[in-house]
């Protein structure tokens, strides 16, 4: 555990509350002080939800320490007990709580509750918020699911979803209907939005369908030893990811692979004459290992892009990550450190990054188009549309929130060549306001400044004459940095001190060949 201004995930009770608010008949006690009620934000504020998690803080402070803080856990207990009547109730300590070490799971089986009571054992100083749902789900499995007859037609469970997961919601459905287009009925999608009761039925299901390797691959290995449950391997992220989803399911479920694709329009969108200018895109990719993963198939196979660089920050999915990356002929990046992810992007220079909300923030910073892939994500991200990543219809939506900030920058770029324009100058005013414009005098120009731009680049020193400065602004932003970069090291490996329009357009073909 450290310091830091971001971070990709949250401490492991954290993943448990995102299990326990994606339930239903679930209550969360939480040997918490004050401080850690944070968290409640992040569903009501970031996810929307209209209602707090089913979360109970004992809230000692620091007065309390120096007395017995195991009554406080057990009255909270007790207190959450009659207020919400669960069916089930899970108990815990938050990272700080966990160093005075009152055992709530001990403490809760001195009380006689009559629902089960699982106790919970997150080690917050050296796991984090992925391993805490996935601990979390299988711990509530391991107690309250049991084997049972399997159904008489072929079901499966859908195991993963979470209270802050990236479009979770969206993903159960589009992955039911791939489901039902086999004539295979879903028997258990779990946490989300499961109760206790729905859990105790998961094993008369004939398989498992693992949504999200990150929060409940440990609670598919249990079911598939205990149960004799296999679980799927491919996460349908994707056009072919999705064809190879159904496959897989339909020798599972041992029926004939259905797939209606007449909703699917990527391939097309992608290989258009709109499109072209995807092709060859360089990108970058960070995340959780699944959805960097399956992305990183998409940009090269379904959208022609270039894959320069892949990381992730949840080291559960380094091995598997590492064996993608080399695939793709790149080094990967395993770190929870946002600052050796922005050094990384700089270094690389992509064209485009697809990452998770702090991605954003770093592409911001060095005018990079962004698209998210991922969790961590803002409000943003939890949108009131039908707006899936998985299946037929989260593959469109991919290729429109990808292309969308290429677009956008492209977009950009032709303001930035225009700026001079009488009509669509930096004074005219956005079109859409409806108040008149200023007409520039076309017979004025801006002058560009004298004083020539310098660049330190090492033992000689760089001067941008003012031409070329002004010609290396009608490069699109998005590239420009790069462009600049490669012209002074240009410029340095030959001497040359002051870098003209010639020099610009020199570089530009030596670093084309």
């Amino acid at each position: 555990m450290k310091l830091t201004v971001w971070t990709y995930e949250g401490p492991p009770h954290v993943g448990a509350m995102r299990v326990a608010t994606g339930m239903t008949g679930l209550h969360y006690v939480l040997h918490a002080p004050q401080g850690d009620t944070y968290a409640d934000l992040l569903f009501t504020m970031i996810e929307r939800r209209n209602h707090r998690p089913p979360v109970t803080y004992t809230t000692f402070q620091a007065r309390d320490l120096g007395a017995d803080t195991a009554y406080l856990f057990k009255d909270a207990a007790m207190a959450a007990y009659e207020r919400f009547k669960p069916e089930a109730m899970i108990v815990g300590a938050s990272c700080t709580a966990e160093l005075i070490q009152d055992d709530p799971g001990g403490l809760s089986e001195t009380l006689g509750l009559p629902i089960p009571a699982i106790p919970l054992e997150l080690p917050s100083y050296q796991r984090k918020e992925n391993f805490g749902a996935d601990e979390t789900f299988f711990q509530i499995v391991r107690h309250l699911a049991k084997p049972m007859e399997k159904t008489a037609r072929v079901t499966a469970n859908l195991i993963g979803p979470t209270g802050l997961g990236f479009r979770h919601r969206d993903d159960i459905v589009e992955v039911t209907g791939l489901l039902m287009d086999m004539g295979i009925e879903v028997n258990v999608v779990a946490p989300m939005p499961a109760s206790p009761s729905e859990i105790a039925k998961m094993g008369q299901a004939h398989f498992n369908v693992l949504m999200y390797p990150e929060t409940a691959e440990t609670a598919a290995r249990y079911m598939e030893r205990e149960f004799g449950q296999p679980y799927t391997k491919v996460v349908p992220i994707g056009v072919g990811a999705t064809r190879d989803f159904v496959a897989e399911v339909a020798k599972l479920a041992g029926v004939e692979p259905v797939l209606d694709d007449s909703r699917l329009r990527l391939p097309w969108y992608s290989a258009s004459v709109d499109s072209t200018y995807l092709t060859g895109k360089r990108v970058f990719l960070f995340g959780d290992g699944t959805h960097v993963a399956a992305c990183a198939r998409i940009a090269r196979d379904e959208m022609g892009f270039e894959v320069v660089g892949m990381g992730c920050y949840n080291r559960e999915q380094a091995r598997m990550l590492r064996s993608v990356a080399k695939e793709f002929g790149v080094e990967p990046l395993i770190t929870d450190d946002y600052l050796e992810v922005e050094r990384r992007i700089e270094e690389l220079a992509p064209e485009m990054i697809l990452g998770t909300q702090m991605e954003r923030h770093i592409g911001k910073r060095l005018g990079i188009p962004c698209a998210v892939i991922s969790a961590p994500v803002h409000v943003q991200d939890f949108p009131a549309r039908y707006s899936p990543q998985m299946g037929i219809e989260g593959a469109n939506v991919i290729f429109d929130t990808w292309v969308h900030p290429l677009v956008m920058g492209l977009e950009e770029h032709l303001l930035t060549m225009f700026r001079e324009d009488f009509e669509f100058h930096d004074d005219a005013g956005a079109s859409h306001h409806g108040h008149k414009a200023k007409l520039r005098d076309i017979g004025k120009t801006e002058t560009v400044s004298a004083e020539p731009a310098q660049a330190n680049t090492g033992p000689v020193e760089i001067v941008w004459l003012p031409a070329a400065e002004k010609e290396l602004k009608k490069i699109p932003f998005f590239v420009r940095g790069k462009a600049k970069r490669n012209t002074e090291t240009f410029a340095s490996e030959r001497g040359v001190q002051e870098i003209s329009v010639d020099t610009l357009y020199e570089a530009k073909a030596h670093y084309a060949r």
